[in-house]
């Protein structure tokens, strides 16, 4: 598992797609592709409300993903450090392995390039200790860049007052 995740907090999203578009605007995705959806379902009837559910999801930076194994050139890599998996595009011969080989079509084609691209939950801002672009672009502050094993209390904390608060 990497170092990070990114939370949901189903409650607070309002299915505005902020995030996939500050995700496209910031990583130059082309039309088509997505680094990061924002899986809606709805509307549905919770206590008699219409309302929608809805989960982001990025890439899951596996422990041992499925895309680093089967890519041949070693352009999939998983980061020692914090588990971040990227594409080197230097490396990338466009194959489409690791496309195949993710079961939740993470890496996304690039046609503009011939190489593929995923969610390395912008690493670059990772490094400088800020969140990725789609939680800071979340409008209603629905969605939380953690460390677990470093921001547990904050988890139970936020868990407590939602549960109970609310």
């Amino acid at each position: 598992m990497s170092t990070y995740m990114i939370k949901t907090n189903k409650k607070r999203c309002i299915s505005c797609k902020a995030c996939e578009v500050h995700c496209k605007l910031k990583n130059r995705v082309p039309e088509g592709a997505k680094l990061g959806l924002l899986a809606s379902k709805g509307p549905v009837k919770k206590g008699g409300k219409p309302t929608y559910l809805n989960q982001f999801m990025p890439c899951f930076h596996c422990e041992k993903p499925w895309c680093v194994s089967a890519c041949p050139t070693g352009a999939m890599i998983r980061r020692e450090s914090d588990g971040i998996v990227y594409v080197d595009q230097e490396l990338c011969v466009g194959c489409k392995a690791c496309i195949m080989a993710c079961p939740w079509e993470v890496p996304q084609w690039q046609e503009s390039t011939g190489t593929v691209i995923k969610c390395d939950y912008c690493m670059d801002r990772v490094d400088e200790g800020l969140d990725p672009a789609c939680v800071t672009a979340c409008t209603a502050h629905a969605l939380e860049f953690l460390r677990p094993n470093r921001d547990s209390d904050r988890v139970r904390k936020n868990y407590a007052r939602e549960k109970f608060l609310t």
